[in-house]
This record gives structure tokens, sequence and C-alpha cells, in this order.
């Protein structure tokens, strides 16, 4: 075969080829190659829309599955919001720690002469308030919001076993808490029935206002009442 063709030489050997050929005749090379891709744009980098597709070829599909993905991360952060936040709370209630607060005014619905409302509030545990019955309530007042973290409980007439047997107690307390906004959070305080402070976690935040609602009585008699020896509430410091 004559070595004297005229034509574009093969880039990969040199060989001179005619110009109808599509491979080169010493080394079969394709004579004409294919031109490397442009350079995707930034936004194309990104996956899913990274890999290079024929024109209309998935890419529907891609656009909805993204579109899926955004709406359920939108969707799970609206849920979760709530949970998140009040996790949050919790843990700086842990981590914290928690102070005294005290109301700027109490209010109770009924008291006995001689037992006021003021002598829940007072810090002496041989004070009490006298309520005449089961659904006598008082509230509490604050001068500002604040995280309510606790609430401890002193029941009965007094710490001393032998003064606490001698009125009647509230074994249940109906707790309704209101914030800034007006909404209402309500617990239901079960207590033992014994002497001494117990200790209730709360965890609401924006607190303004505190009602407590006295039931479930026990040890009343005629000639006795329903006693609340003291009331403290706790704030996150």
């Amino acid at each position: 075969m004559s070595e004297d063709v005229g034509g574009v030489p093969c880039p990969a050997c040199g060989t001179p080829n005619p110009p109808d050929r599509r491979f080169c005749r010493r080394c079969a090379a394709p004579l004409t190659p294919a031109a490397a891709p442009a350079p995707l744009p930034w936004w194309r980098t990104v996956w899913p829309l990274r890999r290079r597709t024929r024109a209309g070829s998935g890419r529907l599909v891609r656009f909805l599955v993204v579109l899926a993905v955004v709406l359920a991360l939108c969707a799970g952060g609206f849920l979760l919001l709530p949970a998140g936040r009040h996790l949050v709370q919790d843990t700086l209630d842990k981590l914290g720690k928690a102070k005294a607060v005290t109301a700027t005014r109490s209010e109770a619905s009924a008291d006995l002469p001689g037992h006021p409302v003021g002598h829940a509030t007072d810090g002496l545990s041989n004070r009490y308030w006298a309520a005449p019955g089961p659904g006598a309530s008082v509230t509490y007042t604050f001068g500002k919001p604040f995280r309510l973290v606790a609430v401890i409980i002193t029941n009965g007439a007094s710490t001393s076993p032998e003064d606490y047997a001698k009125q009647g107690r509230a074994l249940q307390i109906d707790m309704e808490v209101t914030d800034r906004d007006g909404v209402k959070v309500n617990k239901k305080l079960t207590l033992s029935d014994k002497p001494g402070p117990q200790t209730f976690t709360t965890g609401i935040s924006d607190v303004t206002t505190v009602r407590l609602t006295l039931d479930a009585p026990a040890g009343l008699a005629p000639d006795r009442h329903v006693a609340l020896a003291e009331v403290e509430f706790f704030q996150r410091s």
C-alpha cells in the first residue's frame, strides 16, 4: 500500500489518512474524536443534579424528588418545632439553677380567721392557710413573666407529724398556670399524705399567674379544716 497519502495526520500516530477515512489506516485510532463535554455549571455539581443526562432524561424525576425532600424537611421542621423548643427548655432547666420567686399578690377564695392565705407564703412551716373545705382556691400573681421550673408544696398544718394530723389536708391540688398570652396550662399535683415539703417539676414558660385549687381532702372532720402550710415557686436563674 502506498504511503504517499495526503490528508489530515492521525492525532495518535501522525500517519496521513485519506479525507474520507474515520479511523487511522495504521493504528485504527479515531480520526475525528468527540469533543470534550463543556464543564457543568456550579449548581449541576450538587447531588442529585450533578449527573450528566441527555435532554429531558430523568430531569422531571429528579426535580420531583428534590421538591419532595424539601417539602418533607419543611413539614418535619414545622411539626417538630414545639417538641424541639420543649427539649431545649427542659435541658436548660436541668443545667441551670433554680431560685425562688415571690408572688406580688395572693388572693384566696376563702380562708378562716387566724389563718389567712398569706401564711402559705411567709416562709414558716408552722403557720398555714386554712380553707373551710375542698374547692377553695388561691391565685398568685407575679410581677413579670418567668420560667416556672418547680413548685414545692408543704401540706397540712405543720411539718411536725403530731400537728400535721390535727387538721385536714388536700391530697390533690389542681394547678392552673396562665402565661402572658393568656394561654392556660393545667396540671394535677398528687400529694402524699405525710408532713414535709414535696417537689413538683413544672417547666412552663412566661408564667404570670398560678391558681391552686384544693381537692381530695384527708383527715377532714366537723371541727377541722383543710390546711396548707407553705407554697414555694422556683424559676430558672
